[in-house]
Order: structure tokens, then C-alpha cells, then sequence
């Protein structure tokens, strides 16, 4: 019996150590804290503010629907291939600071050359090197605190990568609005310094290379399982179907609501931007450790309820009103589901794989689908709404989460092992 008397969020750094490793120091725990909320701020510049401002330079929705459909498939090609990359390398530290460097670049080139090929180049550059950031920082997270306290740890860092996007999202509103849409761009390579500076606080030596990977405890250098076998488990291919149609609902949603607000509003658009992705951001940082811990009480499967029932809703919303103010509350829907998939799809994940050694590569291949239904929700919902206008575009979205509600609903399990207690009960069964 392992008794935890503090979880990755806690001061107590003697605390947090699973199956005799040594104790983590919080410097590391704090580094992962503030990589996560400087992150963010990389991220969001070349996010939601994208679509706005290339609408701003006269792109009509399918021209930024492509713009925004090469990165996504730049991401989907790359993000296989990098999640194995984290599973091999120990140093995961080395690839999140390539792809800080590289999204850096990408920003800069649509700051200076916002010509279309330059924005192409910049999404194939933004997207393959990224990909690397989500399963970096889970093997970095699951290798400290191990399986055991990965559900606490997953919500706090969605808290912490939540609170710098409402921080960027602020900032970068003040500066479009301000200053220039363009200036948002050159705030990303800004921040990415203190992202570099989170990233060296964390000890490489308290990060376990066989927990990182979701290899069997105590099996030093053991062979993974092939990543096609862990595939022919039924509940991960349902989990991979609800996934993609999850973020092919999702994905347009927001873009598209920029672009139907950007027409006639001027500069004043980046700052109903801001107040969207303030809002989400706002209740994901809220709601994001709280998933975190009902997680391990509750079970994954209510928790993915929630967050597919929230985006139909949330669709078909947009639709009934066009103020402003109605429209940014409308937002909170989205931190729902947002902040709760966000957290507990990479515990799913973390369930099915657990034992595999192929927890990286699993996240990786699921996220490159999860990459193509984005990808397409941006072409096919940007075509719809420039021939059948921004509603019908809305209820199609609406439509496919809901189909997605469905299925989980009926044919996904609940995935949480059922060999360990809750952790807020002070004891973990070994």
C-alpha cells in the first residue's frame, strides 16, 4: 500500500513519489506549472486571432479555411510520427523546445508576410513542429507523477495552459484592438523566452523514462506492444471514432463565428475575439483540476457526457442570436466541453495504453485522426457557410456532435481502473 498524503499540485514534494522512486522537487512541479501557462501564450497567437486577421487582408472564409486546413494537415502528418518520437527519446525537454523555436518562426513569417504562400508556409512549419507540444508535455507529466496521480496532475495542467491563454487572449486583444492585428504575431516570439525558461526549471532526472511512456512498472527497457494490437481493443476504437467527431464539431465553430463578426466591425473584432477566448478559457481554468479529481471518483465516461452534450447545444446557440454579448456567454459551452475533453481524453488514453509502453504513439496516432477531423471541419463548414450562410454551417456542426453524443453514450465503457481508489480517499491500492 502506497499512501499519498499530497497530490501534484501540493507544496509537499516528499509526498509525490510512486513505488519507492525518490521524491520530486518542486521546482520540477512548479516548471511544469508555468510551461504550461507560457505555453499557452505561445500558442494562441497563431490560434482563433488567425482567421481574423487574415478576414482583414480580404480572405474570404474558404481561402481561410484552406490557410487553416494546411496546418492542420501538416499537424496530422506529423503527429504519429512524434508521439513515437517522445515515446524513444528521453529528452523531451530538447523536443518542445524545436517546436517552441519553430511555431516562433511561423508567427513571425505571417507578421511580415501575410501573401499566401508565405501563410502556407508558416501553417506547414507551425503544424508539423507543434505537434510535438501535447505529447511531450503528457510523457513529461505521467513520467514525474506516474499513473497513479496522473488524473490530478492532467487537470492541473489544463488549469495552467487555461489561465495563459486567458492571459494571451487578453493581451493579444488589447494589442489588436491598440496597437494592430499584426503586432499579435511578433507577442508570440515574445513569450516564447519565459516558455524556454519554464522549460529548463524541470530536472530531467525526475522524469522516469518507462512511467513517461506507459511502459509496466518495474520493467526496465522492456519491448512496447505494436501499437496496431492496442487498435483491435474495442473501446479505444470507439474512443477514436467519438474523438474525431468531437473535434470536427468543434474545430470551425469559433473561426467561423470570428469571421461572421469580423464582417463590418473593424479593429473592434479582435477585441469580441478576446472576449470569446476569455470566456472559454475562463471556465476551462475553472472547471479543469475539479475534472481533474472527479475523474477518479466519478469515472471518465460522465465526464465525456458533459462535454459532448454541451457542444450541440452550444451549435445550435449560435444560431438564435447575433449580439454580442449573447454570443461571448455562449462561450462558457465551450469551456465546458473544452476544458473536460481536454483533461479526460488523455486519461482515456493513459487507461487503454496503460502497461503498452505505446502511450505517446497511441496519443500521437489519435491525435493525427482527431488532426483530420479538425482539418475537414474547416473546409467543409467554411464551404457551407459561404454558399448556405452561417446558420446552416452552425446546425451541420450541431448535427455531428450530436451523432457523436450518441455513440459514446451507447457503446463507449468507462475506462478508469478499477484497481485504484480515489485518490482524495489518502491511499492508492497497489
Amino acid at each position: 500500500m502506497v499512501h499519498e498524503q499530497a497530490h501534484p499540485g501540493e507544496t509537499n514534494a516528499d509526498a509525490l513519489k510512486e513505488g519507492g522512486a525518490k521524491p520530486l522537487s518542486v521546482r520540477t512541479l512548479r516548471g511544469l506549472d508555468w510551461l504550461n501557462f507560457f505555453l499557452a501564450d505561445v500558442q494562441t497567437g497563431v490560434g482563433p486571432f488567425l482567421a481574423i486577421y487574415l478576414a482583414g487582408y480580404g480572405w474570404n472564409e474558404q481561402r481561410v479555411g484552406i490557410a487553416l486546413t494546411i496546418g492542420g494537415i501538416a499537424g496530422i502528418v506529423a503527429q504519429t510520427p512524434a508521439g513515437a518520437l517522445v515515446d524513444h527519446l528521453r529528452s523531451k525537454r530538447a523536443l518542445i523546445a524545436i517546436g517552441i523555436v519553430a511555431l516562433v518562426a511561423g508567427a513571425l513569417l505571417i507578421a511580415l508576410a501575410p501573401t499566401f504562400w508565405s501563410v502556407m508556409s508558416a501553417q506547414v512549419l507551425i503544424g508539423g513542429t507543434s505537434s510535438v507540444f501535447g505529447p511531450a508535455i503528457c510523457a513529461i507529466s505521467l513520467g514525474i507523477v506516474g499513473h497513479r496521480l496522473f488524473d490530478r496532475r492532467q487537470g492541473r495542467n489544463q488549469g495552467f495552459n487555461s489561465a495563459g491563454n486567458v492571459a494571451a487572449a487578453v493581451s493579444m486583444g488589447l494589442l489588436g484592438y491598440f496597437v494592430s492585428d499584426r503586432s499579435i504575431f511578433f507577442f508570440v516570439a515574445f513569450c516564447a523566452l519565459p516558455t524556454l525558461l519554464a522549460l529548463l526549471v524541470i530536472r530531467p532526472d525526475e522524469i522516469d523514462y518507462e512511467r513517461a511512456r506507459g511502459a509496466k512498472e518495474g520493467e526496465k527497457g522492456g519491448k512496447a506492444e505494436n501499437v496496431l494490437v492496442l487498435f483491435r481493443d474495442h473501446p479505444l476504437v470507439v474512443f477514436l471514432i467519438c474523438a474525431v467527431m468531437f473535434y470536427f464539431a468543434n474545430a470551425a465553430m469559433l473561426p467561423l463565428l470570428g469571421e461572421m463578426l469580423a464582417k463590418g466591425q473593424g479593429r473592434s473584432s479582435m477585441m469580441f475575439m478576446s472576449a470569446c477566448v476569455v470566456t472559454t478559457q475562463l471556465v476551462i481554468t475553472l472547471l479543469a483540476s475539479w475534472s481533474g479529481r472527479k475523474a477518479g471518483s466519478w469515472g471518465r465516461k460522465p465526464l465525456l457526457l458533459i462535454a459532448f452534450g454541451a457542444l450541440p447545444v452550444r451549435g445550435v446557440l449560435y444560431t438564435l442570436t447575433h449580439n454580442t454579448d449573447a454570443l461571448v456567454a455562449i462561450q462558457i459551452l465551450d469551456g465546458v466541453g473544452a476544458g473536460i475533453f481536454g483533461v479526460v481524453s488523455v486519461l482515456v488514453i493513459a487507461d487503454l495504453t496503460q502497461g503498452s509502453g505505446r502511450f505517446n504513439l497511441t496519443l500521437g496516432a489519435i491525435s493525427t485522426a482527431v488532426g483530420i477531423g479538425a482539418s475537414l471541419s474547416q473546409v467543409i463548414a467554411g464551404s457551407i457557410v459561404h454558399h448556405l450562410g452561417s446558420n446552416a454551417g452552425f446546425l451541420f456542426l450541431a448535427a455531428v456532435a450530436s451523432a457523436a453524443f450518441g455513440i459514446l453514450y451507447f457503446f463507449m465503457p468507462e475506462t478508469r481502473d478499477k484497481q485504484f481508489l480515489n485518490p482524495a480517499q489518502g491511499a492508492i491500492a497497489s
